[in-house]
């Protein structure tokens, strides 16, 4: 195995030190030509989602503004004890390492499940950074300001096993074996610099369950996500990127994970009615309860016969809305679905990452609003809660982080 540009042998050693960077079977009797073409129709679109490859390397990382993957993992690492600045660069090095090949369906090196690793289905691996990684390097003057502990909300009911985290390896993609043997690669050329604080797996719809990119569902059967800034377009760069001269700042995002609760047990006994006046919108087409369709805008001044506000003030449409793009947020949420308990009660709800250029300004406003008065708090807990600055990407040969430690 040879460096990219070298031809040089590579070994993980050198990583560590800062050196180097069939299907089979056949139909029984004779089929229609309807079914043997849809067939290999089937087959050839599974061919493709397979191979399908996302960047690793570029001006920035994957996995924020890419369509979002079928099935996610969130892992969050605690350092080891009086890690200095050139310990974290060789562990951001080599993990670097590992996402740059497995993401473009090579084996990480060292890989002992090389078959694993040749179908990416378009896995990203998004590297965070929390605030203990700054004070470790001793770079806090560097952390962008905004990425701190949250204020306490009166909603909230935080859990340590889902809260904080000086580093975060979000992996994304579209095959849930392919997120698997990614993560687990990815822990276990951690293990001499962090252990494991927690892991949170989510998931969306499939890949060709529907077609194009539609808005996702979450279990509460809402559309979540409607609001976002559309993609490749001045508005969401202007909500999620980073225009700070600093170059371990500029073209980074900052990261807001929620792992949310939902009470479904109680939802259920809601009416229809009911569900869409605390959501503020129609759950079949995710429309406004004064639009048609799914984009059109909302009518807060709307009312109805009784003189009521159609959209009401406590709805979460309400409470979530902004108008300008520089207050967006990008929306990429994960559902959960847990073990249920004896009793046959379900543990799910909803891993919401919320990215966008500044937390302060950005997702603490509309965060402070629907604590307040949104009222799905009545069947939604906050219960783990964390920040990351999603640093810059890095180009071929370079690793991230090189911006704020090399």
């Amino acid at each position: 195995m040879t460096g990219r540009g070298t031809g040089r042998p590579v070994s993980r050693r050198g990583l560590l030190t800062g050196g180097a960077l069939t299907a089979s079977g056949a139909l029984a009797g004779a089929v229609a030509a309807t079914v043997a073409t849809r067939d290999h129709s089937a087959a050839a679109t599974a061919t493709t989602v397979g191979t399908l490859v996302e960047p690793f390397h570029g001006t920035r990382q994957a996995g924020v503004a890419t369509a979002a993957q079928a099935h996610a993992c969130f892992v969050a690492f605690t350092l080891r004890p009086d890690p200095d600045r050139a310990v974290l660069g060789r562990m951001l090095r080599l993990l670097s390492d590992d996402a740059a090949r497995l993401t473009q369906g090579q084996p990480a090196l060292a890989d002992t499940e090389a078959e694993l690793a040749v179908l990416p289905a378009r896995l990203t691996v998004t590297f965070g950074f929390g605030p203990g990684l700054y004070r470790a390097a001793g770079l806090a003057d560097r952390r962008p300001p905004s990425v701190a502990e949250l204020p306490p909300f009166a909603v909230d009911r935080l859990q340590p096993a889902w809260s904080g985290g000086d580093l975060l390896l979000q992996i994304c993609a579209d095959d849930p074996v392919t997120v698997a043997h990614a993560q687990r690669m990815l822990i276990k050329d951690s293990r001499p610099f962090a252990t494991v604080r927690w892991v949170q797996r989510g998931f969306r719809r499939s890949h060709g369950t529907q077609q194009g990119n539609p808005t996702q569902r979450n279990l509460f059967g809402q559309l979540d996500g409607t609001a976002n800034p559309r993609p490749g377009t001045p508005a969401l760069d202007t909500a999620v990127w980073s225009t700070d001269e600093a170059p371990w700042l500029r073209n980074g995002s900052t990261l807001v994970l929620r792992r949310i609760r939902m009470d479904l047990e109680k939802w259920d006994l809601l009416g229809r009615t009911d569900r869409e006046l605390a959501v503020g919108r129609r759950l079949d087409t995710g429309a406004p309860l004064t639009g048609q369709a799914e984009h059109d805008p909302p009518d807060f001044a709307a009312v109805n016969g009784a003189g009521l506000t159609v959209i009401p003030d406590f709805s979460h449409l309400s409470r979530a809305h902004v108008t300008e793009d520089r207050q967006r947020i990008l929306r990429r949420p994960y559902n959960y679905d847990e073990a249920p308990a004896a009793d046959g009660t379900a543990d799910s709800g909803l891993i919401f990452a919320s990215y966008q250029a500044d937390i302060t300004e950005q997702f603490l406003p509309i965060q402070r609003r629907l604590a307040e008065r949104d009222l799905l708090n009545e069947w939604t807990t906050p219960i783990g809660s964390a920040v990351f600055a999603i640093p810059p990407g890095c180009p071929p040969g370079g690793w991230i982080g090189q911006q704020l430690l090399g």
